[in-house]
C-alpha cells in the first residue's frame, strides 16, 4: 500500500522529464519519445564538450613538437611527436632525479597513506558505530571539526610539530633525539634526520588530514550493518575480534574500497603538503615536479613537455578508475539501500 501512495504523487517536470531505466538492459532507451531521447543526448553533448575542452587541448600540445606558449586554439593535432613524452620519461627537470624515483615517491605516499589511514578509520569507525563510551558524542564531533577547514589550514601546526622531531648528531659519538633529548649545552648539533623533510613526516601529515573523512564515511556504512548478524555470532561462541575480522570487516568490502580508493585519487595528486614540507629533490613527488616545470615566470615553461607530463600523472588515477568504476559505483549507493 505505501509503494502505491508513493508512485500516485505527481512528479515534476524535471522528474518526469529525466525518468528512465537505468538498469543497463539494451534497447530500453527507445521507449523514450524520441524528442525526449534528442534532448537529452543534446544535453549529455554539450557536457561532453565541456568538460573535453581542456582535456583535448592538453592532448594536442603533448604531442606537438614545439615548446613555446601555444599563442592559438587547436583541439585537435597536426602533428603526432612523442618527443615531449619520451623527455618526461628520461629526464623530466634539470634535476637529477629520475621520473622513476619520483613515481616511487608518490606510490609509496599514496599506497601507504591510504592503507594506513583505512586501517585506523575502520577500527575507529566501529568504535563510533558500535559502542555507547564517555563523551562518545564530544569526540565524534572532534572528528568532524576539521572536516569544516580547508586543509592548507592545519598545515602550519602540522609544520611546526613534525620540524621539532629530529635525529641530531652532538659530536663526539653522541646523538640525541629532539625535543626529547637535547646536546649539552654550546654544542652546534649536526642534523642528520628531520621528520618534517621526509617522505615519513609528509605521510604522516597527510594521514591526520584523510581520518576526518574516512571515519565519517565508514561509520555511516558500519551503521547499516544489522547488529542482530553480530549477536548472533557471540551466540555461536565467536570472539570480538572474531565478529569484527570475520563478519562485519567482510560486509564492508565495497565501502573500504571506496575509502581506499577515493583517497588513493587525492593522496596520488597531493601538492600542498610536500611542496611546504620538502626540501629534497630526491623527495619530492610528481605533482611537485610538475609544478617545477613552470620556472619562474610563465613564458619560460616547456608547454609540450609540461602537457605530456601532466597526462602521465593523470594516467594511472584515470586507469584504475575505469577499472574499478562499478565496484566504486556499488559501494557508493550500496550504502543508501541497505536498512
Amino acid at each position: 500500500m505505501a509503494i502505491q501512495a508513493e508512485s500516485s504523487k505527481p512528479k515534476n517536470f524535471l522528474v518526469r522529464f529525466f525518468t528512465m531505466d537505468t538498469s543497463g538492459a539494451k534497447g530500453v532507451g527507445r521507449k523514450l519519445p524520441l524528442w525526449r531521447q534528442l534532448l537529452i543526448q543534446l544535453l549529455c553533448l554539450v557536457i561532453a564538450i565541456e568538460v573535453m575542452f581542456p582535456l583535448m587541448y592538453v592532448i594536442t600540445m603533448s604531442l606537438s613538437s614545439k615548446s613555446e606558449r601555444p599563442t592559438s586554439l587547436q583541439l585537435f593535432p597536426k602533428e603526432i611527436n612523442f618527443g615531449a613524452f619520451k623527455q618526461v620519461v628520461d629526464r623530466p627537470t634539470a634535476n637529477p632525479v629520475t621520473f622513476g624515483r619520483l613515481a616511487l615517491n608518490s606510490f609509496i605516499l599514496s599506497v601507504s597513506v591510504g592503507l594506513i589511514s583505512l586501517l585506523i578509520a575502520v577500527s575507529a569507525a566501529y568504535a563510533f558505530s558500535r559502542f555507547n563510551f564517555s563523551m562518545r558524542q564530544v569526540l565524534m564531533i572532534l572528528v568532524f571539526v576539521p572536516l569544516l577547514m580547508p586543509g592548507v589550514g592545519l598545515a602550519t601546526p602540522l609544520f611546526l610539530l613534525l620540524n621539532s622531531i629530529k635525529f641530531v648528531n652532538c659530536g663526539g659519538g653522541l646523538y640525541a633525539l629532539t625535543p626529547f633529548m637535547s646536546c649539552v649545552a654550546g654544542v652546534t648539533p649536526k642534523i642528520i634526520f628531520n621528520l618534517r623533510d621526509s617522505l615519513l613526516g609528509v605521510g604522516i601529515a597527510m594521514i591526520s588530514g584523510a581520518l576526518p573523512f574516512a571515519i565519517w564515511n565508514l561509520k555511516g556504512y558500519l551503521d547499516t550493518i544489522p547488529k542482530e548478524l553480530e549477536e548472533a555470532g557471540k551466540i555461536d561462541g565467536a570472539s570480538s575480534n572474531q565478529i569484527f575480522f570475520k563478519i562485519v570487516l567482510p560486509l564492508a568490502v565495497p565501502q573500504l574500497a571506496v575509502t581506499f580508493f577515493l583517497g588513493f585519487i587525492g593522496y596520488w595528486q597531493e601538492f600542498v603538503l610536500p611542496w611546504l614540507f620538502l626540501t629534497k629533490p630526491q623527495n619530492y613527488t610528481l605533482s611537485m615536479t610538475l609544478y617545477n616545470m613552470t620556472g619562474q615566470y610563465a613564458t619560460s615553461i616547456p608547454w609540450n613537455t609540461f602537457s605530456a607530463f601532466s597526462i602521465i600523472v593523470a594516467a594511472p588515477v584515470a586507469i584504475i578508475y575505469i577499472i574499478l568504476q562499478k565496484q566504486i559505483v556499488s559501494g557508493l549507493t550500496l550504502g543508501g539501500v541497505k536498512g
